[in-house]
């Protein structure tokens, strides 16, 4: 049983430190559109 345990929280682990890992070294691409939203005057009056 503590074998078992042992192995679950070393793969637990080796999740966590791959996914920091793929996060820490992923190239998100930068948004290649323009956007342009136009907001009434109406929503600044007080």
């Amino acid at each position: 049983m503590r074998f078992l345990v042992r192995m679950f929280v070393l793969l637990t682990l080796a999740v966590v430190v791959g996914g920091v890992a793929f996060l820490a070294t992923w190239d998100i691409p930068a948004p290649t559109h323009h956007v342009e939203k136009t907001i009434s005057n109406d929503r600044f009056d007080p």
